[in-house]
């Protein structure tokens, strides 16, 4: 059996990738700020719930304190992360704490009990919006969009990818581009906004990869996306 911890599960993404995971027999922690909206989504996936706020060491020590209390786990998904149009100093720290600092908090955390896994596994979820080689071909919607601070946050996400695959080979690191897609974070009322099961589907595939799967690549729809 895998148990998996999803950050930023009680809605979006987050949630539909517990959904899909439940479905496919992994033990999953929904892993979120919110314990209100959190162990409901637990409660209606069939999950487990484990109060877990990215942005805060304690609660990061505590989240993981239980898992290992439960037995350990298997796949992080390090998916929590917030847009702010952040042109100033507060906001963008802010946004870099979420989206970037924290894969770092949760992973350390998260290292030691992944280590004692048989098929240790994280997915990092980027965006196409950090990729140097998005940005600059016109035919790719991110060179046409402006998220100065969000853009480069999600970038530090995938430098971390390749580092830790490098640093840590015994566990599999790999960034995901989910796709932009119709959830509150992404807008609902957007039109370009596609459905969330076909977004979560790409973190999904990369969550349940076996030990000869690949390791700090950067993957979306069709394959894996230029850095």
């Amino acid at each position: 059996m895998t148990t998996t911890l999803i950050t930023g599960a009680n809605r979006g993404l987050g949630k539909e990738t517990a959904r899909q995971l439940t479905a496919a027999g992994h033990t999953v922690y929904v892993g979120a700020r919110d314990e209100d909206s959190g162990r409901a989504v637990a409660d209606e996936l069939g999950a487990r719930f484990v109060r877990l706020d990215v942005t805060d060491d304690a609660s990061v020590a505590a989240a993981f304190a239980q898992v290992e209390t439960d037995g350990g786990f298997d796949v992080l998904v390090n998916n929590a992360g917030i847009g702010l149009l952040a042109l100033n100093g507060p906001d963008a720290l802010k946004v870099f704490d979420t989206n970037a600092v924290s894969v770092v908090r949760v992973t350390e955390a998260a290292l030691p009990l992944l280590r004692k896994s048989a098929n240790p596994v994280v997915v990092n979820v980027s965006s196409a919006l950090g990729s140097f080689a998005a940005n600059h071909d016109p035919s790719r919607p991110a060179s046409q969009v402006s998220a100065i601070v969000y853009g480069a946050s999600k970038a530090a996400v995938s430098m971390l990818t390749v580092q830790y695959a490098r640093a840590v080979p015994e566990v599999r690191f790999n960034a995901v581009e989910p796709g932009y897609t119709a959830t509150e974070f992404g807008g609902q009322e957007n039109p370009l906004g596609r459905p969330v099961e076909i977004s979560a589907g790409n973190i999904v595939r990369m969550a349940t990869i076996g030990p000869d799967g690949p390791t700090g690549t950067f993957q979306e729809d069709d394959g894996e996306l230029g850095w």
